[in-house]
């Protein structure tokens, strides 16, 4: 589905992303892990076409530097981590802001893109909060509506960019069930950041460890999350334990003496 090779991203003339290689499978969920400043919401930007990079991506087999705006918008939908919300604005149409890449220029949304939005709010169970503001919902409830916008665009390919920031771990649970459960039902790609790496290990089929902006490592959980990689590359003093074959990572506190 996602084939990135060699990109680079250069930001203010520094390199942030430096030579990165990454390749998420239909179906699959990649989640790409490493320390501040590492890259990685540059990198997702990058695939999102929000940046201008050097190296090839493509989606489906299409060069996403061939893609017209529209085109992309349809093939890659992204949530990042703090969207720009207008103020006062419904669910509803928030959500059905998602569908302005399948509405012709200077025409309005049918029926077919609010059957499309109605199925969505249906899927997420947003029916109730449809028509409140924005700004009048929990950060659980908001992620949600933000997730809804993108699965409305219909795309194939989903970018989640730190998707549980300032969520409590009963909302972070909550989000990526739901992720994980439509990546199953509709056949979504997934290629997401994260910074709690327990989360990350548990959810994700691969991890690719970044560090500053180049590649450190890709492989499953089990083969990233390791206390050499953690020392490494994230000066972290850790125990790897294993949970039926999940990386759970136990902080070591340095003790005076």
């Amino acid at each position: 589905m996602l084939n990135a090779d060699a990109v680079s991203v250069e930001l203010g003339g520094r390199t942030v992303v430096d030579k990165v290689s990454v390749t998420v499978a239909p179906g699959e969920w990649v989640t790409v892990i490493g320390p501040n400043g590492a890259g990685k919401s540059t990198l997702l930007r990058a695939v999102a076409g929000l940046l201008p990079y050097a190296g090839d991506i493509t989606v489906a087999g299409r060069p996403l530097a061939a893609m017209r705006p529209r085109e992309r918008a349809r093939r890659v939908a992204m949530v990042h981590q703090q969207p720009v919300v207008p103020p006062g604005m419904t669910v509803y149409d928030y959500v059905l802001l998602g569908r302005t890449p399948h509405v012709p220029p200077l025409g309005r949304e049918g029926a077919a893109d609010h059957a499309a939005v109605a199925e969505v709010v249906d899927t997420l169970d947003l029916g109730a909060f449809a028509d409140r503001r924005l700004d009048t919902l929990s950060g659980g409830e908001r992620q949600r509506v933000f997730l809804a916008r993108a699965l409305a665009q219909g795309a194939e390919l989903l970018l989640l960019d730190e998707p549980t920031t300032a969520l409590d771990i009963g909302h972070q649970q909550e989000v990526l069930d739901l992720v994980d459960r439509l990546r199953a039902e509709a056949g979504l790609t997934v290629l997401s950041t994260m910074h709690d790496l327990a989360i990350a290990g548990e959810y994700a089929d691969r991890l690719v460890l970044l560090a500053a902006g180049r590649l450190a490592a890709d492989g499953t959980p089990r083969e990233v999350l390791t206390e050499a990689n953690l020392a490494e590359y994230y000066r972290a003093r850790v125990r790897v334990l294993h949970v039926d074959g999940i990386p759970v990572l136990v902080p070591v506190r340095r003790r005076p003496g």
